[in-house]
């Protein structure tokens, strides 16, 4: 059996193969669930067509959800961190909400930019609404980027906290309504590329709980550890012990606690260890001709690989 660090990412004609077989499965299912029940209630007992009757509508409910995942779910979502956490704070798909990606081709200047900025956001964000409701809110990202897309509507100040590790050694009342963070948190401003940023998000958390204890907090960290570490190795455990013992201090406040990921990730690489790369710009200038597309933001995870 090969475990998480080995496991190679399925190509697209793997996962298409995977969702027809799972696709019949489910069409035999659907034509044996009636022959079984008439067999039982023609051969057997009423526990008999109960029996059947169970067993074949548990294998139409195993493949009809398995097809479904395989060909529909776990693609309905991009691999990025803007359009996802916007998703989960605004509650509708990026068509809806306007954070497309993390970057955009920005035409009136014609350059690439990064989605940070609140303009891009077509919609109001939960948060905003609650605070506007009279809610207490609490927003800490790992990284800057998100800062202002998660706080947009949110009345920053007494009722509206909103800072990020990555600058937590510059929050001003005005910018994020709280000063003195790296006091508050005591722990000293961690690196961007580190285990540490996401920490500090926690440790925040837990901080602003014991002090301010905001109606609602949302508590955003970086996937670093995540991209260098495979689950199961020793680097992918510490990291989640050290989550455990920040969301146990959460639970034991009393807080109720909504863990989810913003999106998948798995292996870059091959069983051989050469990389699962595909250079996009090479391909769309084979197909559509040099200088004819151009590729806006170099690297990023295919929609395919999301688990």
């Amino acid at each position: 059996m090969m475990n998480s660090a080995t496991a190679r990412a399925q190509t697209p004609a793997e996962e298409l193969a995977n969702a027809i077989s799972h696709g019949l499965g489910l069409a035999l299912a659907i034509a044996a669930l009636p022959l079984l029940v008439v067999f039982a209630n023609q051969h057997g007992s009423a526990a008999d067509i109960t029996a059947a009757a169970l067993f074949g509508a548990s294998m139409v409910l195993l493949y009809g959800i398995s097809t479904l995942y395989l060909s529909l779910i776990h693609i309905l979502v991009p691999s990025f961190t803007n359009p996802n956490n916007l998703s989960i704070v605004t509650g509708v798909p990026p068509s809806v909400h306007g954070i497309c990606g993390n970057y955009l081709f920005d035409v009136e200047s014609g350059t690439e930019v990064m989605m940070n900025d609140p303009k891009w956001l077509r919609v109001p964000t939960i948060l905003a609404a609650l605070n506007r409701a009279g809610k207490t809110c609490a927003v800490v990202t790992a990284k800057d980027k998100l800062r202002q897309l998660l706080g947009k509507g949110m009345a920053i100040g007494p009722t509206g906290i909103c800072f990020s590790s990555e600058q937590a050694d510059r929050c001003t009342l005005a910018d994020n309504g709280i000063t003195g963070v790296l006091d508050l948190v005591g722990q000293p401003l961690p690196d961007v590329y580190s285990a540490a940023l996401s920490e500090f998000v926690f440790a925040a958390g837990v901080q602003l709980m014991h002090t301010r204890r905001p109606d609602v907090m949302y508590l955003s960290t970086t996937d670093y550890i995540q991209h260098k570490h495979a689950p199961g190795t020793a680097g992918a455990n510490a990291f989640c012990m050290m989550m455990d013992g920040y969301l146990a201090a959460l639970d034991e406040m009393g807080c109720v606690i909504a863990l989810t990921a913003d999106h998948g990730m798995n292996a870059k690489t091959w069983m051989d260890g050469t990389p699962d790369v595909i250079y996009l710009q090479d391909h769309l200038d084979g197909w559509l001709g040099a200088g004819a597309a151009r590729t806006i933001l170099p690297i990023t995870c295919l929609l395919y690989t999301s688990r």
